[in-house]
């Protein structure tokens, strides 16, 4: 495939996260801990420079085991995060970023979490309101939207949030994270299909899934992640491969 121009580049990119090395159990002890100094912390390095360009008209599937930053670098392609060293450039100010359950607050109705939910993905509340009966009808939600979602099954939460996620027309680089098994076999078909129109109106996509399967059937190049390190960028036959022997030997090994 002839690429197109960049319309992402990432340029030594890295990201590093405070984690406490003991919890506090209330807003109190954390703050006596800080002002006694013994709120002791260690560094995650969750991305170490990485470096990427995606082209247009280019679907990117970025694999990886769990927390291996596959997510980490999504956030930060969106601009949801800010990178601590490095810088991610791009042409496109419209980046779509899916990813289900966002923000969801169990206490709410669902009708509330899809104002919710669609906030922290940045649409308008016009936008919601006029795409409202969509959402429910694509999540085949009627007659539970004031219900809270406490009460629902993982399967309707699951509905919902690809709903709202997919509610967006006209993504200009698109981003999925992890939303192309969504909800029972029915259900996956016309969230598959929903996902493909919304790829073919995007100027490039990048795909984050565990599933090899995923990635060879979508992607005209792939990324694989390993601890927050840039492992292998290329074919999806050759990167998935080479993924999958990683982790056989890995599974050896222990």
């Amino acid at each position: 495939m002839e690429k197109g121009r960049p319309v992402i580049s990432v340029k030594n990119v890295s990201m590093e996260f405070q984690v406490p090395l003991e919890g506090s159990s209330s807003l109190k002890e954390y703050l006596i801990k800080v002002f006694t100094g013994k709120n002791s912390s260690r560094t995650l390095k969750a991305l170490k420079n990485i470096w990427l360009e995606v082209y247009e008209g280019e679907i990117l599937g970025i694999i990886g085991t769990n927390g291996s930053g596959k997510s980490t670098l999504l956030k930060i392609i969106s601009g949801a995060l800010t990178p601590t060293r490095g810088r991610v450039e791009t042409e496109e100010e419209n980046i779509q970023l899916l990813t289900l359950g966002t923000g969801f607050d169990r206490e709410l109705t669902a009708r509330e979490n899809v104002f919710l939910n669609g906030a922290l993905l940045g649409y308008s509340r016009s936008f919601l309101k006029e795409k409202y009966p969509d959402i429910v009808r694509f999540a085949e939600l009627e007659g539970f939207m004031e219900q809270k979602i406490k009460n629902f099954s993982s399967g309707m939460v699951s509905r919902l949030g690809f709903a709202v996620a997919a509610a967006w027309e006209n993504p200009g680089i698109l981003i999925l994270d992890e939303v192309l098994s969504v909800g029972d076999v029915f259900f996956k078909e016309k969230s598959t299909a929903r996902i493909r129109e919304l790829m073919e109106k995007g100027r490039a996509v990048l795909i984050v899934s565990h599933s090899t399967d995923t990635i060879l059937r979508n992607c005209t190049r792939a990324l694989w992640i390993e601890k927050g390190v840039q492992k292998l960028t290329g074919s999806p036959k050759e990167v998935c491969q080479a993924y999958l022997d990683y982790g056989r030997k890995r599974g050896v090994d222990e």
